[in-house]
């Protein structure tokens, strides 16, 4: 179901309600001795069940509860799924392979909202929902705080779940030794990553990401650098003159200039003017050039670096590639960040979805017998929690289970290990008293004390409706009075939810995110971790040494 028809059908649907209820009304006020009449017919209302008479109370949510409920199915699916639980292994065995999602910002809020939001696009009522990954037998919690931040980046963050060692906000793949923004200070502070283990040990790596491929996350993975920032020459130029006067390597000259192993087997995402010279053209959007100041086209440079290898940057290019063939693959599918997946059907050059590309990764990926590591970003989860758009953030955190369900399909649980999990939260709340059904982008709807739901929206003291989803701070501030907002207007895509602190951008959380495991030795998470562990637990289940 498409965006549009979603908030259509929200509409249509509330609109029917509002109109039985009148006629309800209409109706009950020309007939008052009907109800005499009814409870005179009553002679035993003791045979009616509470039941009975909640159903006869309750009116049809927006959307629908599909499946059956009642106290003899709750009592049964809780008993189901112990017995499941019981009948579960503990998978102990050596994971050959290790796929790694990071849904960037995707706090446990943002996991309820997509859970129903995504149940909502097939017209269910939601709730009920589970996300592919919710599905997986082991959970735990991850405490993401940095060395130096009660509330991180995503810098800090990743290098955590990459390395090991927590580290300060601001660096990538170093520890807390060095000092930001000084390259002087990165020698000797380098923390070695999973993927440059995984190299040395003669597997097959992958980055794929819908940010930029030199953004923070995907960065962390194989860059080392005093600055997430410094992505390109032209940022380390125009940030710090000695370190670009000292010829420091930028994040993108370090994905071409990575030295272990027989380098990176796939990097997929966003970011073409980091690795294209100033002085050349976009080849997607004529008036956008590169932005290296020093000439270097890495892309070209990556098909002459590597044996059997491609540069693709369209969706026709990246569906021709030959996997079997290919041992190399380099994809830019933008200028910076792709597009979120809602935008992505009208991007005027085509890019493949987080499944498609996650899909022809692990094709790559699997040529290699002794295994791989893969790391796969939903970057803009965290791109639109920024901008207090809670729907991009949503249907991008939908497209990851997506991909997390590609993935599961691609590849044997007995020696693979699946870890989804988050770098950092949002101040994304979900709040008032809604209704079963109710839009999950929508104004609350609240049912009243005998059970019915009530007519209008629940209001605030000054009598305007609001909405179940937003923002502790960011750019849905609206200053002064609230507006009187609309049920068209809050399911609109472009929406920005209300925020309640005005700042440019929304920030980050600081509460624990959730860390999801399925497959081999995937009991090693648990409980509630730092988050550096999980670079641990990782490395245990594939049995690589530093």
């Amino acid at each position: 179901m498409t965006a549009e028809k979603f908030q259509a059908r929200a509409i249509r649907r509330r609109r029917r309600f509002n109109k039985n209820r009148r006629m309800k009304k209409i109706y009950s006020n020309k007939r008052p001795f009907i109800v005499l009449l009814i409870l005179l017919a009553l002679i035993l209302p003791l045979k009616f069940s509470l039941t009975a008479q909640m159903q006869t109370n309750q009116a049809t949510p927006r959307f629908p509860i599909k499946r059956e409920e009642s106290p003899e199915s709750w009592r049964r699916d809780g008993l189901n799924a112990i017995e499941q639980a019981k009948k579960n292994k503990i998978p102990k065995g050596r994971a050959k392979n290790v796929i790694l999602f990071i849904g960037d910002g995707m706090g446990i809020t943002t996991l309820t909202a997509a859970r129903i939001l995504e149940g909502q696009l097939r017209g269910e009522s939601g709730e009920e929902n589970r996300l592919s990954f919710e599905q997986f037998p082991f959970v735990a919690l991850s405490k993401t705080y940095s060395a130096n931040q009660q509330t991180p980046d995503s810098a800090p963050t990743m290098s955590a779940i990459m390395t090991g060692i927590k580290t300060d906000e601001g660096v990538l793949s170093v520890n807390q030794n060095i000092v930001r923004g000084d390259y002087k200070t990165v020698k000797g502070n380098e923390t070695e990553t999973l993927l440059e283990i995984a190299e040395d040990a003669g597997k097959s790596t992958g980055v794929v990401t819908t940010a930029r491929l030199t953004h923070a996350t995907p960065g962390a993975c194989y860059a080392h650098t005093a600055d997430r920032d410094w992505e390109s020459d032209k940022d380390i130029f125009d940030r710090k003159k000695d370190a670009f006067n000292a010829k420091f390597p930028d994040i993108a000259r370090q994905l071409l200039e990575f030295n272990h192993g027989d380098g990176l087997e796939v990097a997929i995402g966003g970011g073409r003017t980091k690795f294209l010279p100033g002085e050349t053209n976009d080849p997607e959007y004529p008036n956008v050039k590169g932005e290296r100041l020093d000439r270097r086209n890495l892309a070209i440079e990556w098909t002459k670096k590597y044996k059997n290898s491609a540069y693709v940057w369209n969706k026709r290019q990246f569906d021709t590639i030959d996997a079997k063939k290919t041992e190399h693959l380099l994809g830019l599918f933008e200028p910076s960040h792709m597009q979120y997946n809602y935008d992505r059907p009208r991007d005027r050059a085509g890019e493949p979805s987080l499944s498609e590309m996650t899909v022809k990764a692990i094709d790559v990926l699997s040529n290699n017998k002794n295994g791989f590591f893969l790391m796969v970003e939903a970057g803009r989860i965290d791109h639109a929690h920024h901008n207090g758009n809670a729907f991009r953030a949503l249907t991008d955190a939908v497209e990851l289970s997506n991909a997390v369900r590609a993935a599961e399909s691609k590849i044997n649980l007995d020696d693979t290990l699946i870890i989804v999990t988050a770098d950092h939260s949002h101040t994304f709340t979900m709040a008032g008293y809604p209704i079963r059904g109710n839009n999950i982008l929508g104004l609350v709807r609240e049912v009243d004390d005998n059970g019915i739901v009530e007519e209008k929206d629940k209001a605030d003291k000054n009598g305007k409706p609001f909405t179940t989803l937003g923002y502790g701070n960011g750019r849905g501030y609206r200053g002064g009075e609230r507006p009187v907002l609309t049920e068209e207007q809050v399911t609109n895509p472009d929406y920005k939810q209300e925020a309640a602190v005005p700042l440019g951008d929304e920030t980050h959380g600081g509460e624990d995110v959730g860390i999801f495991a399925n497959g081999a030795s995937s009991y090693l998470i648990h409980g509630v971790m730092e988050e550096n562990w999980i670079f641990y637990a990782m490395q245990e289940a594939m049995r690589l040494k530093k």
